[in-house]
């Protein structure tokens, strides 16, 4: 029995061996079979939405869990090569907003762009292409990267560090996480695709909204006004405007949306030498980034824009306009063509409008001259006839209060023939107002000044200038503005002038040097009390006094009825 007992030893210890290497076999296939399961469900989720930042979002969650990682961020490749987006998980926002502006894909995440292959990292700070992190950044090892593929473009790259448990991602990490990069590439193009079908129906539903607004009557501003509001909200950008022609070297930006409207408009651009120029004169749309973005309105906030022509190549009514400050998402490429087609739907919509107001004007203008006819050899001749008669029954009648009477009524028909005939005038002559708009009047009046003043005054107008001022309140304020120009070229000895008319319930008209003030001399005083009677002839105010920085300032009111 002694001699028996070894041999039963060595297969007892063989048989715990195989039931363990069968233990970790089994937690081996129940790891695969959860990781599958939640590879499974992953795809799932990030298939269940079409809104493209909400699947992004989702792809980056889904793969933090899948790779066990600490820290995943999703980059999407921009139009020039770099990251246009970059979305991070694991990272809070007190953390974000240490470490300041997100990466454009330098470094080993601009390896990837460059080279879109799945790349595996022990330590991320010993690869010869590393660029090394920012101040305040969490300290990152290990590394996992592997390109996002719709069709057969890269659209992006997920990014994983810091595998949880402190060892290297290995191969299954990579096989799991190219598994669900592929699933999104399918639901990131379905996502690509819902967006466009929307964006076309959009523009589609702006277009048609615009040209019933037209058919119905409505005033060419008004209709600007709702041509950037659409153009805003349907690209996604932060301000919109539309700059049309004020003159033959300079463009007036007469209707803004969005952030900074407020501040664009009324803003006169140069056509020379600058992007809005080029775009008026070439007529084709221009999508610009970095410094050439920032000039088409000197700012420096502004880091991407696109510029598209209001109408056809050949006949250019302004130039359209959506910008997106620096930091933010750029202008996309695609709305490129999606903002010129629309922009020459609207231009279209406008010509018809304008059409069919000249149309209504020949119709008005036919009116007058048959008008005038009528009364031309009907009317005055009806006279004319009545006042001989009574001329020669003047000279039969023998009492002399009666002939005195009768004299006195064919001088009141001569009166009123002469009235006639002012009239008849009158009707057959365009009125002042028909000659030019309010707007390019005021230029005028604005060049005439410049060559007194020996320099540009900088000019901004707001509202409804040309369609809401009536015509009698036009030529006053036209009036107050050339002799507002005139003094601060003769008295104030200025340096700077500004020129600024707001149009709402009222024309607010400012004239405001950096002269030497008011003088005490008659002269000046008779022309402020013309500028106040012609105040009081509409209903309106009028003073004159110090600007807030020195100077003068000089303001002009009428109500608008």
């Amino acid at each position: 029995m002694d001699h028996d007992a070894p041999k039963l030893v060595l297969p007892s210890l063989r048989l715990d061996e195989l039931l363990e290497e069968l233990q970790l076999r089994l937690t081996d296939v129940r790891a695969t079979r959860d990781r599958t399961r939640a590879l499974l469900e992953a795809v799932l989720a990030v298939g269940s939405d079409l809104d493209l930042q909400t699947v992004l979002t989702r792809i980056t969650e889904a793969a933090l869990v899948l790779a066990d990682a600490r820290y995943a961020a999703l980059g999407v490749i921009g139009d020039e090569g770099g990251l246009s987006q970059f979305l991070t998980v694991g990272i809070d926002e007190q953390t974000h907003a240490r470490i300041g502006a997100l990466p454009r894909g330098q470094g080993i995440l601009g390896l990837l762009i460059r080279d879109p292959h799945p790349l595996r990292l022990d330590d991320l700070s010993r690869d010869p292409s590393a660029y090394g992190f920012p101040p305040n950044h969490p300290p990152m090892k290990t590394f996992l990267g592997v390109p996002i593929r719709v069709r057969d473009e890269v659209f992006g790259n997920l990014y994983l560090t810091e595998k949880r448990g402190g060892g290297p991602f290995d191969e299954e990490d990579e096989t799991v996480v190219l598994a669900l990069a592929a699933a999104a590439g399918v639901a990131i193009e379905n996502a690509r695709l819902y967006a466009s079908s929307r964006r076309r129906e959009g523009w589609m539903r702006a277009g048609a909204e615009i040209s019933t607004r037209l058919l119905a009557g409505a005033e060419p501003e008004e209709v600007l006004v709702l041509v950037a509001d659409r153009a805003l909200h349907l690209t996604g950008a932060s301000t919109c405007f539309v700059a049309m022609p004020a003159g033959q070297d300079r463009l007036l930006v007469e209707v803004a949306a969005g952030r900074s409207a407020d501040a664009v408009r009324g803003t006169v651009l140069q056509v020379a030498g600058t992007p809005c120029g080029r775009v008026l004169q070439e007529g084709m749309p221009a999508l610009l980034a970095g410094e050439e973005a920032a000039a088409v309105l000197g700012a420096t906030t502004v880091g991407s824009a696109l510029l598209v022509p209001l109408g056809g190549q050949e006949s250019v009514r302004g130039v359209l306009v959506v910008t997106t400050p620096v930091g933010e998402t750029a202008v996309a490429a695609a709305a490129v063509g999606e903002l010129t087609a629309f922009a020459a739907q609207a231009s279209v919509g406008l010509e018809v409008a304008e059409r069919r107001r000249d149309a209504e004007r020949v119709v008005v203008f036919e009116d007058r001259d048959r008008i005038a006819r009528d009364l031309h050899d009907l009317v005055i001749q009806r006279l004319f006839a009545t006042g001989m008669q009574l001329e020669s029954a003047a000279r039969l009648v023998e009492r002399p209060e009666a002939a005195s009477r009768v004299r006195r009524a064919v001088d009141d028909l001569d009166t009123t023939i002469r009235e006639i005939r002012s009239t008849i005038y009158a009707l057959t002559s365009s009125p002042a107002h028909e000659q030019g708009s309010l707007r390019s009047r005021l230029f005028e009046v604005v060049d005439a000044g410049a060559e007194q003043l020996g320099f540009s005054p900088a000019v901004r107008l707001t509202g409804l200038v040309d369609t809401t001022v009536p015509p009698d309140v036009a030529d006053h304020l036209l009036a107050v503005l050339r002799e507002a120009l005139s003094n601060a070229a003769r008295h104030a000895g200025a340096s700077r002038v500004e020129v600024v008319l707001e149009v709402g319930d009222e024309a607010h008209l400012l004239v405001r040097d950096d002269g030497g003030g008011v003088p005490a001399d008659s002269g000046r005083r008779s022309g402020l009390a013309n500028l106040a009677d012609r105040a009081t002839a509409v209903g309106g105010t009028f003073r004159v006094g110090p600007g807030p920085s020195g100077g003068t300032d000089l303001v002009w009111r009428a109500p608008i009825v």
